[in-house]
C-alpha cells in the first residue's frame, strides 16, 4: 500500500510540477530529537517559580506571547508532581479545552451550563455523585481562556470548591492556574441577566483566589516591532496619528489577496463565503465524515473538528491542529488541496475512496493530511473521541474561531464590528503588517471595555510585597518591564513591604 501511495502521488507531482516531500515517501512519520529548547524569559521563569511552589498564579498577556506554550509546560510539571488525576484542566470553551486535552470547565463543576443561584448549583453537584469525587480529588485546577467565565459563575465556583472539599480556604485549598486575555472577545451576558458580572476580575473571590497576577510582555507571534506596538495600542483602545497611518496602509477596496483567509464576526457569513468558493472550483467534491467514540459523545460538538468537511482539488485550508509547529505546520497554516492519495496504514476504512488529502501549505511544504483524534475528558476519565481530518475551508472564519491562531494573510470587513476587543482579536492574528488586508475600518472602532482597561491599570501600577511565613517567602514584584502583580489577602499570611529584583531572585535561583 505505501508503494502504491508513492507512485499515485508521483502521478499527480508530475501534472502539477510539485516535488514529492519527504514526508510523503517516508510514511509522514514523527520527527524526533530536532525540536529546539525554549528560551524561556524572566517572566516565565518567575510564573513557573511560583506555580512548583505551589502558588496559585493568573496569567495573562497580549495575544501572541506564548501563554499557551506556557501553560502547556506547567500542566506537564503538575502532572509530574501530582499525578493525572489530581491535576484538572479545564478551558472556558469547547475548543479551547480540546486544545488543550482538556473539559470544559462547566462539564468539571458538575452543574452542566447553570448560571443560577450558587446554592441551587450546590445542591445539583451534590446529587453528582462523580462530580464530588473530582472536586475532591483535584489538587490543582487549571482553567484557559478566562476572559469567557463571568464573575458570577467564577464566585459560584469558589463557593462549590469551599463546601464540597468542607474547608474555609479559598478554594478549599485548591492550586489555582488561571490564563486569559481580558482584552479579548469577552462572554456575551445574557439580556435577562445585565447587572451580572461581566468579567471574572469582577468576582468578590477574585484578589484572594491568587498569590501572583502576572502579565506577560515579550511577544513572540510578530517580530515587526512597529506592527507590535500598534497591537499593544489597539489593545488597550490607544491609537495615535502614526498608528492610523499603518493602518490605513492596510486598507483598500479593491478584491482581497485570494489567498486571504476572509475574517466575520457572525457565522453565517462565514459559511456563506466557504460554500459559495467552494462550489465555483467546479470540481468533485469528497466528503470527510468525522469518526466518533465514547461515552459522552454529546460533548464533541463543542470541539474544532467539524462533523462533516467537505473538500476538493484545488480548495483553500487551514489547518486546526498543531502537527509540527517547528516545521510551520501549527493551527491556522493556510495551504492548498493539490491532489488525493491512497493511505498507507490503518485510516484506510475511514474515509470515501480510500483517499487522503495532499497539502501545498503556503509555507511551501507539502503534505499528506492524516486524521488527527481529538479527546474529551471529565476528570481524568476519558470519555469521548473523535477522529477527523484537521482540516477546515479557508475561505473564510469566524473572529471567535480565529483565536490562538497564527494567520500569514488575512483579511476583515470591519464594518460589522459590534463588540470591545474585535478589531485587536483580528488584527493580533496577522504575523505582519503586509499580511493585514482591512476594509469598513473607522478610528472609532479602536475600543477597549472600561472595566478591563482599569483592572489591567491596576494589575501594573500597585506596589509589590512580599509576603510568606517561616519556610516560605512569596514575592510580590514592580519591575519596570514586566507587569507583576502579587497579593494576599489570606488573614494567615503576614505581609510586608519591600524593594525586590526580579533579575537578581531569578539569578540565584537557578544557580543554586
Amino acid at each position: 500500500m505505501m508503494t502504491r501511495a508513492i507512485a499515485v502521488f508521483r502521478t499527480f507531482s508530475a501534472k502539477t510540477g510539485s516535488k514529492i516531500p519527504k514526508t510523503a515517501q517516508s510514511g509522514y512519520k514523527k520527527k524526533t530529537g530536532n525540536k529546539p529548547r525554549i528560551k524561556w524569559t524572566e517572566e516565565h521563569k518567575g510564573i513557573l517559580d511560583y506555580v512548583i511552589r505551589g502558588k496559585s498564579v493568573f496569567i495573562t498577556g497580549s495575544a501572541g506571547t506564548g501563554k499557551t506554550v506556557l501553560l502547556g509546560h506547567i500542566i506537564s510539571i503538575l502532572k509530574r508532581a501530582h499525578g493525572s488525576s489530581g491535576v484538572v484542566v479545564t478551558a472556558s470553551t469547547g475548543s479551547a479545552a480540546c486544545a488543550i486535552k482538556g473539559q470544559t470547565l462547566h462539564s468539571f463543576a458538575g452543574f452542566g451550563i447553570g448560571d443560577g443561584d450558587p446554592k441551587a448549583l450546590l445542591e445539583r453537584v451534590v446529587r453528582n455523585s462523580r462530580a464530588c469525587k473530582r472536586w475532591n480529588q483535584v489538587k490543582v485546577l487549571v482553567v484557559d481562556e478566562i476572559s469567557m467565565i463571568g464573575g458570577n459563575t467564577f464566585d459560584t465556583l469558589e463557593f462549590i470548591a469551599r463546601q464540597i472539599r468542607g474547608s474555609n480556604n479559598v478554594w478549599g485549598g485548591i492550586q489555582l492556574i488561571v490564563s486569559g486575555d481580558f482584552f479579548q472577545l469577552p462572554l456575551v451576558l445574557k439580556k435577562s441577566n445585565p447587572s451580572g458580572k461581566e468579567f471574572a476580575f469582577e468576582a468578590d473571590c477574585w484578589n484572594r483566589s491568587f498569590h501572583a497576577q502576572v502579565e506577560i510582555t515579550k511577544v513572540f507571534r510578530q517580530t515587526d516591532p512597529q506592527l507590535i506596538n500598534l497591537l499593544q495600542g489597539i489593545r488597550k483602545g490607544v491609537i495615535d496619528t502614526e498608528d492610523l497611518k499603518l493602518l490605513e496602509q492596510c486598507c483598500s477596496n479593491n478584491e482581497p489577496d485570494p489567498s486571504a483567509v476572509r475574517l466575520y464576526p457572525r457565522i453565517e457569513d462565514v459559511n456563506k463565503v466557504n460554500e459559495k468558493r467552494l462550489k465555483s472550483l467546479g470540481e468533485k467534491i469528497v466528503a470527510y465524515k468525522a469518526v466518533d467514540g465514547g461515552t459522552r459523545k454529546e460533548l464533541l460538538k463543542q470541539g474544532m473538528a467539524q462533523d462533516q468537511l467537505e473538500i476538493c482539488k484545488g480548495a483553500r485550508v487551514m489547518l486546526i491542529k498543531n502537527l509540527h509547529v517547528w516545521s510551520k505546520l501549527c493551527n491556522g497554516a493556510t495551504g492548498t488541496v493539490i491532489g488525493f492519495v491512497e493511505p498507507y496504514d490503518d485510516v484506510i476504512d475511514l474515509f470515501p475512496d480510500n483517499l487522503l488529502p495532499v497539502v501545498k501549505f503556503d509555507s511551501g511544504k507539502v503534505t499528506v493530511i492524516k486524521p488527527q483524534k481529538w479527546e474529551c475528558y471529565e476528570g481524568d476519565d476519558f470519555v469521548a473521541w473523535r477522529s477527523q481530518l484537521p482540516l477546515r475551508l479557508a475561505y473564510a472564519l469566524s473572529i471567535h474561531k480565529c483565536q490562538g491562531m497564527t494567520i500569514d494573510c488575512l483579511y476583515t470587513d470591519l464594518s460589522r464590528s459590534f463588540i470591545y476587543g474585535m478589531v485587536y482579536a483580528v488584527l493580533s492574528r496577522g504575523r505582519t503588517m503586509k499580511g493585514i488586508q482591512l476594509s469598513g475600518f473607522e478610528p472609532s472602532m479602536i475600543k477597549a471595555n472600561p472595566k478591563v482597561l482599569h483592572f489591567y491599570d491596576q494589575l501594573s501600577s500597585k506596589q509589590c510585597t512580599e509576603a510568606g511565613d517561616v519556610d516560605d517567602v512569596t514575592y510580590k514584584k514592580k519591575v519596570s518591564n514586566s507587569k507583576v502583580l502579587g497579593h494576599s489577602d489570606k488573614t494567615s499570611i503576614e505581609v510586608r513591604k519591600c524593594h525586590f529584583s526580579l533579575s537578581k531572585f531569578l539569578e540565584k535561583l537557578y544557580s543554586s
